[in-house]
């Protein structure tokens, strides 16, 4: 059992920069991927969207991808060779032209700076794509131990919640078996006197015995409380099968309440339905 909340980071160096990938995901019904990565890495967004669709089912996703270029590494000194070469050509035929004199030395350079560019380092995502990659996988890795911890958490919850519903349905179970006796007495008591009156009255006790007969609901009542018990201890995704048995939970549950409003019976239902509302909060984070 997962939580949708989690938090996981992973650092790595590679050979131009250091990367660094934060992981946060949040409740959400279904799986919502928000991807904030540099315009590097936009080749291998997609690949990036299938890693982390393979680790998570449910919930938003909000990633953020940062890449810091070592010293150095930033940038590029570029000499327009051209350029120095019409330039060297240009005045070696002004000294023969004009009869000067002197040597061309590097002080040219300091006194031409067109003849240098300082560029960007141009470095597609398919280079650093290994280097991403895996950093990636290190911080999903991080983020599926917080949501195992956070999931353990609620696990606890829940089965606090359906260890109180299992002394529910077994409270509902001893009270349906009293009515059912008293139901009986009071129809062969009815059906002792022979008037047609004594007949009318023993018939409508008779409609209200199989009114009030509830086993069939607390067989699924029961059948549904255990389902939901095995349920969180699963590793996989559960979050949809437990607003799923909750919801069968609530209804076999009006239906007891439905059949038998006696008062006794009517305050079990409204405890069991306060439990499963406690459950379905916590439901609300299960992946």
């Amino acid at each position: 059992m997962k939580s949708m909340t989690g938090y996981g980071e992973a650092e790595a160096q590679g050979r131009w920069a250091k990367i660094a990938v934060q992981l946060r995901t949040l409740n959400h019904r279904h799986l919502d991927i928000q991807l904030r990565v540099p315009r590097e890495y936009l080749s291998i967004e997609e690949e990036i969207r299938k890693e982390i669709r393979q680790r998570i089912s449910r919930g938003r996703v909000d990633l953020f991808i940062t890449r810091s270029l070592f010293k150095g590494q930033g940038r590029k000194l570029e000499l327009d060779e051209g350029l120095l070469t019409q330039y060297l050509r240009s005045l070696q035929r002004a000294k023969r032209r004009f009869g000067l004199k002197g040597e061309i030395d590097l002080s040219l350079f300091f006194s031409l700076p067109e003849l240098f560019q300082l560029r960007d380092v141009e470095v597609r995502g398919e280079d650093e794509r290994g280097l991403v990659l895996r950093t990636l996988d290190s911080a999903l890795k991080n983020l599926e131990r917080s949501r195992e911890r956070e999931g353990r958490k609620l696990q606890l919850d829940v089965q606090f919640q359906i260890r109180h519903l299992r002394r529910v349905c077994a409270g509902l179970e001893r009270e349906g078996k009293k009515i059912q006796l008293r139901l009986k007495d009071s129809l062969s008591s009815k059906e002792a006197g022979s008037s047609p009156e004594a007949q009318r009255g023993a018939l409508e006790v008779g409609n209200w015995t199989l009114k009030g007969d509830i086993h069939e609901e607390l067989v699924r009542l029961k059948s549904h409380v255990e389902e939901l018990a095995r349920h969180i201890r699963n590793r996989e995704p559960i979050g949809k099968k437990l607003d799923f048995l909750l919801q069968e939970i609530q209804r076999e549950l009006n239906t007891v309440s439905s059949k038998v409003p006696h008062l006794s019976v009517v305050r079990l239902v409204l405890a069991g339905k306060d439990r499963v509302e406690k459950i379905r909060e916590q439901a609300q984070n299960v992946e």
